[in-house]
């Protein structure tokens, strides 16, 4: 059985810088309520008209990692885009990157399990080169939220914590068992489906035609996300910490084999809980929520990016990925890089 390993690494952010400040001018906030809370500074959000899509960031983002990792973009042999804020509600974007990049009729998979999106396709890309059937799998995770937000102060909790951005991997076949992924762990505990939420336009809670006619009250919130903002921060500080334990353990590793945490950028409230809980130092952990906010599938790719841009990473180092959210769903990826 082979292992699959990273080979190209890119990200795109939107130029449109949204500070706190900015915010401040639409709703009732500030900048010191927002940092104390989520330690957000500043996010990305693409202006209307600028061409920036889930797609069209997905697909800049995969231009990048695809010239770095050396291959051309017909050696791709399979497509794995997470995300929760498709173009369309169907066809997810999957199948607009490969056209986007002319790439051959390869397959193409849409993955919605939201701020976990990016761990679990690349446990799909994984599992899928281990076996042999693929050799180098294109993995993206892309958000656009902006377009989505509840923009007044009803829905500051969660308007102020999302950013828009992309970020992709490209994955090959290292048929050295020591190196690339050593494994990926996944989990959910559906009933807490609803303390994360986006209802509408779920077919379960709408009719198409009532949503057609205009039927929907002004004060319908089910077309903005809804958060309970403290009970997700108490379980995601559990099943973190419970996530990476289980994939040092199968790993035969200690937390203090850990050179890098890359954790899912929701709140650096809880990177910093996490952080102190494992007595890691602020070089074994991966932070950038200050600048571009929640991207949700896109924010341990594009953390991931910059990482190995600015040097943290090396050949040989223990890499975690760690992520938890709407679901719940939670899961991790250790790599040997």
């Amino acid at each position: 059985m082979y292992n699959s390993k990273i080979i190209g690494l890119g990200h795109y952010v939107p130029d449109n810088v949204v500070t706190n400040d900015d915010l401040s001018k639409m709703m009732d906030t500030n900048d010191a309520w927002i940092q104390e809370r989520t330690g957000i500074k500043e996010r990305r959000w693409a202006k209307k008209g600028s061409g920036d899509t889930t797609a069209t960031m997905g697909v800049k983002a995969a231009k990048v990692a695809i010239e770095r990792a050396g291959i051309d973009k017909d050696d791709i042999d399979f497509i794995v885009f997470a995300t929760l804020s498709p173009d369309m509600y169907f066809p997810g974007p999957g199948v607009q990157v490969q056209h986007a990049l002319d790439i051959k009729t390869v397959g193409a998979l849409d993955v919605r399990n939201q701020c976990s999106g990016f761990i679990y396709a690349m446990s799909v890309a994984d599992n899928f080169i281990k076996t042999g059937m693929y050799k180098n799998i294109l993995v993206i995770g892309s958000e656009l939220h902006s377009h989505g937000l509840d923009k007044t102060t009803r829905g500051r909790g969660v308007s102020v914590i999302f950013g828009d951005g992309a970020g992709a991997a490209v994955l090959t076949r290292e048929e050295d068992n020591s190196k690339g992924i050593l494994s990926t762990h996944l989990h959910s505990q559906g009933e807490h489906a609803e303390e994360l939420v986006l209802v509408a336009p779920g077919m379960g809670k709408r009719w198409v035609n009532d949503i057609l006619a205009e039927k929907n009250p002004e004060e319908d919130e089910s077309y903005f996300p809804h958060m309970n903002g403290q009970f997700v921060f108490k379980n995601a500080v559990v099943r973190f910490s419970e996530v990476i334990m289980e994939g040092l353990e199968k790993n035969k590793l200690a937390v203090d084999d850990i050179d890098m945490l890359i954790p899912h950028q929701a709140n650096l409230r809880i990177s910093q809980f996490i952080q102190k809980r494992f007595k890691l130092n602020d070089d074994q952990v991966f932070n950038n929520i200050q600048k571009y906010g929640n991207t949700t599938a896109a924010s341990i790719p594009i953390a991931l990016s910059e990482a190995w841009e600015q040097g943290k990473i090396k050949e040989g180092d223990t890499v975690v990925l760690a992520a938890f959210g709407s679901g719940f769903t939670w899961g991790s990826v250790i790599i040997k890089w």
